[in-house]
């Protein structure tokens, strides 16, 4: 239950942050956002903005998504003949449409309607009382869906393909740059949590739980100044001095360490490492540095560091394809799990690398990806003109497509690998 919810924890946050960072941008890039979801699935809580943008939580806690006018499938669509009941303000504008039947507001107007332009001319047609009438629709009308969302209407001119091209750059770019500001904070913030940051240029180490060196008497702060017959000054001596000593070494037997205790004394202990992985180790890690600055400084080379790491990968991956070097939900349900066992430190580097990894990875210039549609904007602006709303759509689905694919193969591969 625990590992559930810091999966729901992690996975909601990098999801909602991501997402954020399109509905600012969006709108200060005059786009009208017509909902801001967190969650998905059916809806259990509704608040429309004064901002014009209905703020929703829905039944599933995974992810969310924000909902651009004009963008994508985003349309309005009323079938001839469909119900509804208008409100109109004093000058007999319409000021709400409402096509569900679970909201009746019993001083509308009734209509079956018969025609709509709700993006140019703002008009509504349709029957009222057996006689055919025409409304105008006010630029702010709001329009109750069939499952009783509230959203504001969409004309042309707060529309996604109507914002600039550098308006709709950034506000697509806005949500890996989220996930990458998260990743750094919470690296940061992991740095205060542990007390600092790893410090490779000491000898001074931290002991690992259950670890050789701590089984032998050595505590965090202690200095290691020799393993075998090499000097140690650093991390790096260090490492390579454990390699070294252990290359020959059987299990179960033990390796001579020459350590420095915070209080000045000096020994020379029997240490027996562990096997890990067809090597050995001693069960320590880096000292820290424990200045606040120290900690910032540490928490934005970890991400950079971690950044690295994930760019790599996803180079080998391109040129080595294969379904077990990703990870889909199950995966990162079963990091969660394992995280939410180790404790906080281990949840906080979950979270940090994963949207570090997940800002990298909606930068592919895939269709469908943040990537894809930032690579249409450059395409647009060396045209000096937007490509076709249809073109868009059409070269949007086929990266759904694609996607949709990948997610269904990466998920049945996970859980081929952690049930069978």
């Amino acid at each position: 239950m625990q590992g559930l919810l810091v999966f729901i924890l992690i996975f909601g946050v990098l999801v909602v942050v991501h997402e954020f960072g399109h509905f600012y941008f969006a709108k200060k890039s005059g786009i009208l956002v017509r909902e801001f979801a967190v969650g998905m699935g059916p809806k259990i809580f509704a608040h429309t903005g004064k901002d014009g943008t209905a703020y929703t939580i829905r039944i599933l806690p995974l992810g969310g998504y924000v909902r651009m006018a004009g963008w994508g499938d985003d349309k309005t669509e009323i079938k001839t003949g469909t119900p509804a009941s208008l409100t109109l303000n004093k000058e007999g504008v319409v000021t709400r449409i409402n096509l569900s039947q679970r909201q009746v507001d019993q001083t509308s107007l009734p209509m079956n309607v018969t025609a709509y332009d709700l993006e140019d001319r703002l008009t509504i047609t349709g029957l009222v009382l057996e006689e055919t009438k025409t409304y105008p629709v006010h630029h702010d009308a709001t329009i109750v869906e069939e499952d009783g969302t509230e959203v504001r209407i969409a004309p042309l001119d707060v529309q996604y393909q109507n914002a600039t091209v550098w308006g709709r750059m950034i506000t697509n770019f806005a949500g890996p740059m989220n996930n990458f500001i998260l990743g750094t904070l919470v690296f940061i913030l992991l740095m205060f949590v542990q007390g600092g940051t790893p410090d490779p240029e000491t000898n001074q180490v931290r002991v690992t739980d259950g670890g050789a060196m701590q089984m032998a008497g050595v505590k965090d702060g202690d200095r290691i100044l020799q393993i075998g017959s090499s000097q140690v000054s650093n991390w790096e001596d260090l490492t390579v001095a454990v390699d070294k000593t252990t290359q020959n070494l059987k299990k179960g037997q033990s390796i001579d360490v020459l350590v420095k205790a915070q209080d000045g004394q000096e020994k020379t202990l029997s240490v027996t490492p562990k096997s890990s992985n067809g090597s050995f180790i001693i069960g320590v890690m880096p000292g820290l540095k424990t200045g606040f600055m120290d900690k910032v400084v540490g928490g934005i080379r970890e991400s950079w560091q971690g950044a690295t790491v994930i760019i790599r990968a996803l180079k080998n991956l391109i040129t080595n394809f294969s379904l077990n070097k990703l990870g889909g939900p199950v995966a990162m349900y079963q990091m969660s799990n394992q995280a939410a066992k180790s404790g906080l430190v281990d949840i906080l580097y979950l979270m940090a690398m994963l949207s570090i990894n997940l800002g990298i990875f909606n930068l592919v210039p895939i269709p469908a990806l943040d990537g894809g549609k930032i690579f249409i904007n450059i395409i647009e602006a060396i045209r000096r003109k937007p490509l076709s709303q249809e073109v868009e759509t059409y070269i949007t689905l086929a990266g759904v497509g694609i996607m949709l694919i990948l997610m269904i193969a990466v998920t049945w591969n996970d859980i081929m690998r952690a049930f069978f």
